[in-house]
């Protein structure tokens, strides 16, 4: 373990076994991993990596700076990025050959800027609004967009390689919503292929859809947190549906010692000590991600026991009541992992901080160090 007294260990032989299982779920559809937020906080890099490795056709991204750092990192496949403001580099990104969401008129006139002023057609994918009521446009003001679009696309500015939409819904397996959404986007496509668009893909499943709607599988799916090994269907445990967690956050002990019953733990002592017992520090806390909702609820593993976090996690500490434990500084305690051996999983913590298992990995700071097996 390095100087910092914690870490996170990724393994990337379960994110590649993950994407295989994904490709088989997507069948003739091509597989767009989600890479956005530092791969939900397991690492751009080596995830991307091990995503190509495993027949990923295309990597996606939020934000155009994690586009540009997966072509500086020698990325040469197909990358699509999302979300910017104006005003942002994108004559930079159209020549580093990223592919470019279009949500809004703006975006689109700013793209139209940035191709000529790099010398080559942008590929865009049009951002149509299915019902997600988030990025993009609904289909009237879509419609619009798109005529504009193919006008740019005779001048040689663009090419509309792309249609795609997001599901709000996709988590409710046979929700209405989510037929509703597939009808509008059905709509979309034949506008744009009838107006003259030169689609590449058209895509529209998430990591839910990619496992439980074929049917809106079109050419291309876009999986994130399945990608990790976490399943996005409320119930379902991730291996049912042949995928593996990939992350596993663990600490060391700094301080262990006895502590008298009735003793106020942590700040504002929202937990006292029932009887004489050892109190167990752990070096880990909001500041590194840790939800502060997790006091007195998420449990820990210590010596294959687990324990229920004791008090307020803190900014860079938290601490366990362990009672009679044989435990000593420098003792490993797993916070989550995949639950082989009985520790608690990142759907555990979300349950116990009434989140979702995405806000769990993604959340854990950047301090803490990665470490990469497989």
């Amino acid at each position: 373990m390095s100087s910092y007294p914690a870490r996170v260990s990724v393994d990337l032989s379960a994110i590649r076994g993950n994407v295989e299982r994904l490709r088989e779920y997507a069948g003739p559809a091509q597989v767009m991993v989600v890479v956005k937020a530092d791969a939900y906080g397991h690492g751009l890099i080596p995830v991307s990596r091990a995503a190509r490795d495993a027949g990923a056709s295309w990597l996606g991204v939020a934000q155009l700076s994690e586009a540009l750092a997966l072509r500086n990192a020698g990325d040469t496949g197909r990358l699509l990025a999302w979300l910017y403001a104006p005003g942002a580099p994108l004559a930079e990104c159209i020549s580093a050959d990223i592919d470019l969401s279009v949500p809004a008129p703006w975006a689109l006139g700013e793209v139209r800027a940035a191709a000529a002023e790099a010398g080559r057609p942008a590929r865009i994918h049009l951002k149509l609004d299915t019902g997600m009521g988030r990025s993009g446009q609904f289909l009237p003001e879509w419609t619009l967009m798109l005529q504009e679009a193919v006008a740019a696309q005779t001048e040689g500015l663009v090419e509309v390689v792309g249609v795609w939409s997001h599901l709000a819904r996709a988590d409710e397996v046979d929700h209405d919503s989510v037929r509703a959404q597939f009808e509008v986007f059905a709509e979309g496509i034949r506008l744009a292929e009838a107006a003259g668009a030169h689609l590449e893909v058209r895509h529209l499943a998430n990591s839910a859809a990619t496992l439980t709607e074929p049917a809106v599988h079109y050419d291309l799916v876009r999986p994130g947190l399945a990608s990790y090994g976490l399943s996005p269907l409320p119930g379902v445990e991730p291996s049912r549906l042949g995928l593996r967690p990939a992350m596993r956050l663990e600490a060391e002990l700094t301080v262990v010692k006895d502590a008298p019953a009735g003793q106020g733990v942590s700040y504002g002592h929202t937990y006292t000590t029932r009887s004489d017992t050892q109190l167990a520090v752990v070096p880990l806390g909001y500041g590194d991600g840790i939800p502060r909702h997790a006091s007195n609820v998420a449990e820990v593993q210590l010596g294959g026991h687990r324990y229920r976090i004791a008090g307020r996690v803190c900014m860079d500490q938290l601490v366990l009541d362990i009672g009679e434990a044989q435990a000593a500084a420098g003792d490993r305690v797993i916070l989550f992992g995949p639950g082989d051996d009985g520790e608690p999983t990142a759907q555990d913590w979300a349950e116990a901080v009434g989140t979702i298992n995405y806000e769990i990995v993604t959340r854990v700071g950047a301090r803490v160090p990665r470490e990469y097996l497989g």
